[in-house]
Order: structure tokens, then C-alpha cells, then sequence
């Protein structure tokens, strides 16, 4: 457009190349439309804002009865859980997806620039999937900005940043492909859909507008394998700031009942119940005892608002439930055998806690015994042939490792090899005790042992710090 303008301009008498130019707009709004949108720089921003969480957790398999101070099989192994999380408040308080962590020992949190500290919950919603994780940072954090998730729009460009698959904290960009899908994670389900790319790790890490703000908690993948197929889904910013705030002020959150199971209603319904459309949600259950048979409510009434808002689905309805003031009255509007009628119900509070607040991540008690909770035999060529090893050097094997031990805990496992501890190479299990003697000597907490696992042949051995003395 500008080149055939400029042409056309050198063609003309002077006095109307002038007036072309008066009609221009302004420089500075020439500018505005045409500068680029910096996504770099904004991404740059929101990195400190978010961490990756990582905890473990042991799963023991339905045969095997292992219990602490008993040697571990590869089924009671602790499973690693990675996750990511967003600060919402400089003091260090972090928002993740409570199955992020849940049933997770050993909590840790990364911050982009590298620094890595312990962790404790605060409290948790598993109802809705959140969670709160505190840290205690040497210096203010940055926490994130929230957007207002009504107005997200399909087709909104989106940021996601997360810990997919335990990479690191990683950045991938899509758009928002649909709004209040239900994927019955939970009963509120009201998510946004992306395309960008979200896969395990992701969970409890920020879904980010152009504008660097919150739009939503990724939450959860719909895939034919295990990785993404651009259909990730994210908690909503109002309703995730929402329970953060109640976990923040009180340590759990309350959510209102009223004692009906309702149901949404579908095309075929509505005609059978001589509706002209579709609406509301038709109670199919009016429990004994509770607020809306007292209100008088009835199975089949068809309920059009709570609290004066429309009931779009029975979701949308269970979320208003959920989000009402326990013991405040609040106006139902119900439509019955084809009349209007309004009903007052009063919510109490849910009747089974749907969060309980935790104060530390959960953590078996931590032995370490003289031998570290070690089975080892000097590596033969029988052992290797067992083992599966490819390597020709010496080395001690781990032949077991007990349950509950700090060694079990970091991932030490039946089949390792352990080359050196401290700065001594190890060919004996001889060898090895008396380097974790000579460091308890020397009143170490730690010893270093350079560990080979079946796993990293290829990529060579790793070190691993082992607990040698008592945390008291």
C-alpha cells in the first residue's frame, strides 16, 4: 500500500503531494499500527513468574506388601511428579494443580533463573484440582497479573509455560479453541480449550493472554497417546483466583450445598417438558433433610437462575452453588408444569470437607541406617551379564535397597552401580562403608557417589548426594 502511494505521489505537482501528506495519519498513530507485537519481550516478563514443582511419590503394586525398613522391588520405586505453578504473591505463595503434587514427599521449587528451594502446602482443593505450595525466598518474588476469563474469546492468542515431560521451564504458544468444555474432570468443569501445546508437566502452570495476563490453570490433555494432540485444557482465571483467595484467607475452602442432583437440560428434554427451547437444569434428586426441600423444591422442576444469574447447564449451576455465602438466603427461579415461580434457599456448607489443609507435603520417615539401607556386591562378569551392563570397568552393584531409606528416596535402585564415593573409586561394598564411615568421622551430613544407573549407560554416570548423618 505504501509503495504504490509513494509512486503515485512522485507523479503529481508538488501542492497535492502536500495534501496527500496532510491526510496522513499522524506520525505516532502510524507507528502504533504498524510496530510488531514483542512477544520475546513479553515472555522475557512472565518467566520469573513462573516455577516448576517436583515431589515423589511411591506407588506399590496390589502383590507386594514392602513395608519401611523392607528392600524395595522396582514396583514401590519412587515415582517422580513434575509440575509447574504460578506465584500469585511476592511473600512466595505458589498455585498449582493439587494432583500435581498429591500424595508427593520431598517438594521442590524452581525459579527461572535457576534457584531451587523446598517447599510445604499450604492447602489443597482436590474437589477443584488446586493447591497452594509455600516457599520462603531470600528476596520478593514477581507474581502474575490476572485477566478477567468472561472475556476470553475464541480464537485469543495464548501463551502457555510450564514443565512439559520434566524439560524445564518451557514456553509454547497456540490459540483458545473452545470455552466451558466439560471433560468430567470435575464436577464444575467450565475449561478453556488451546492448542498450545500442554503435556504432562504442564499442570498448575499459567495459560497467559497478549497482554501477559492469567487466563487460566493448564489442567489436563485429551490425547490418543501421551503426549499432546492440541487439546490441553486450563481452570479458568475467575474461578482459579476465586479458590486461591478463600485458601488464602481461610486455609480451606467452603463450598455451598443444597441437596439436589440436577441434570442439564438437552433438546429431547425440553420438548418432553413443553419448553420452547432449551434451559436451566431439571432437578432429578431433592435429598431428605436438606436446604431446597426445605425451600420446596421438587423432582422436575426445571431451575432458570440462582441468585439472579441464568443457569446455562447443571455446571454452571453446580459453580454458583459452590461460590454462594453459606447461610444466605438466595432466590431460585423454577419453572413448573409450565409456570414461574421463585424460591428462597438458604446453602449450608458441603457435608464432607472438600479441602483439608496439609501444612507440610506428606514424607515417610527417613532411615539411614550404618549401611545406608544398601545391599552391594562387587561387580563381577556375572553381574554385568544379569544386569544387562555394557560397561568394563569395576564398580560396586546395588543388589537391593530398603524402603523408606533417603538412598530409596533419591532414586538409588537395584542394578546401579556406584563408581566413587567422595573422591575415592569403590570396588568392593568394603570400599564403600569405609568412605561413609570416613565421612561420618568427619561429621559430614552428605556423601558424594558417583552412580551409574542402567538407564544412562549411554549418557554416562551421574552424581547423587546420600544422607549419611541425622537431620537433627
Amino acid at each position: 500500500m505504501r509503495r504504490r502511494l509513494r509512486s503515485f505521489m512522485l507523479a503529481v505537482p508538488a501542492l497535492a503531494a502536500i495534501l496527500l501528506l496532510l491526510a496522513l495519519p499522524p506520525a505516532s498513530a502510524q507507528q502504533v499500527q504498524t510496530l510488531p507485537f514483542d512477544q520475546a519481550e513479553l515472555i522475557g516478563d512472565l518467566l520469573p513468574t513462573v516455577v516448576t514443582i517436583r515431589a515423589f511419590m511411591v506407588e506399590k503394586s496390589s502383590t507386594n506388601t514392602t513395608d519401611l525398613g523392607s528392600p524395595a522391588s522396582a514396583a514401590d520405586h519412587p515415582k517422580p511428579l513434575q509440575g509447574a505453578g504460578l506465584i500469585i504473591d511476592p511473600s512466595g505463595v505458589i498455585l498449582t494443580n493439587y494432583h500435581a503434587i498429591a500424595d508427593g514427599s520431598d517438594l521442590h521449587v524452581a525459579f527461572s533463573d535457576g534457584v531451587d528451594v523446598p517447599g510445604r502446602i499450604l492447602a489443597v482443593a482436590p474437589r477443584i484440582d488446586l493447591a497452594l505450595v509455600k516457599v520462603d525466598p531470600q528476596r520478593p518474588l514477581t507474581a502474575v497479573r490476572w485477566a478477567d476469563s468472561d472475556k476470553v474469546r475464541i480464537g485469543e492468542p495464548v501463551f502457555a509455560i510450564g514443565n512439559p515431560l520434566g524439560a524445564g521451564l518451557s514456553v509454547t504458544a497456540g490459540i483458545v479453541g473452545a470455552l466451558n468444555r466439560n471433560i468430567k474432570d470435575t464436577p464444575y468443569d467450565d475449561l478453556i480449550q488451546t492448542d498450545a501445546a500442554i503435556n504432562h508437566g504442564n499442570s498448575g502452570g499459567p495459560l497467559f493472554n497478549r497482554r501477559g495476563e492469567v487466563i487460566g490453570i493448564a489442567t489436563a490433555l485429551l490425547s490418543p497417546t501421551a503426549a499432546s494432540a492440541g487439546l490441553g485444557f486450563a481452570i479458568p482465571a475467575d474461578d482459579a483466583h476465586y479458590v486461591a483467595d478463600q485458601l488464602l484467607r481461610g486455609g480451606k475452602l467452603r463450598q455451598g450445598y443444597i441437596g439436589i442432583k440436577a441434570e442439564q437440560v438437552t433438546q429431547d428434554l425440553a420438548a418432553a417438558l413443553g419448553m420452547a427451547k432449551p434451559a436451566g437444569s431439571v432437578v432429578a434428586v431433592v435429598r431428605a433433610g436438606e436446604p431446597t426441600e426445605a425451600a420446596g423444591l421438587r423432582v422436575g422442576d426445571v431451575i432458570l437462575s440462582y441468585d439472579n444469574q441464568p443457569v446455562t447447564d447443571d455446571r454452571a449451576l453446580l459453580r454458583a452453588v459452590a461460590r454462594s455465602t453459606i447461610g444466605r438466603a438466595v432466590p431460585i427461579t423454577v419453572q413448573r408444569a409450565g409456570a414461574l415461580q421463585t424460591l428462597q434457599v438458604t446453602p449450608t456448607d458441603w457435608p464432607e470437607p472438600p479441602t483439608t489443609v496439609s501444612g507440610q507435603a506428606p514424607k515417610p520417615a527417613t532411615l539411614v541406617p550404618p549401611d545406608l539401607g544398601l545391599s552391594l556386591s562387587t561387580l563381577t562378569a556375572d553381574l554385568r551379564a544379569r544386569h544387562g551392563l555394557q560397561m568394563q570397568r569395576g564398580g560396586v552393584v546395588v543388589d537391593a535397597v530398603i524402603a523408606g531409606t533417603d538412598a530409596f528416596d533419591r532414586g538409588l535402585q537395584t542394578g546401579d552401580v556406584i563408581l566413587r564415593v567422595q573422591d575415592t573409586e569403590v570396588a568392593s561394598p568394603q570400599d564403600v562403608q569405609a568412605a561413609i564411615d570416613a565421612a561420618r568421622r568427619q561429621h559430614k551430613m552428605f556423601v558424594a557417589a558417583l552412580v551409574l544407573s542402567q538407564a544412562e549407560q549411554l549418557s554416562g554416570p551421574h552424581w547423587m548426594a546420600l544422607l549419611v548423618g541425622t537431620t537433627e
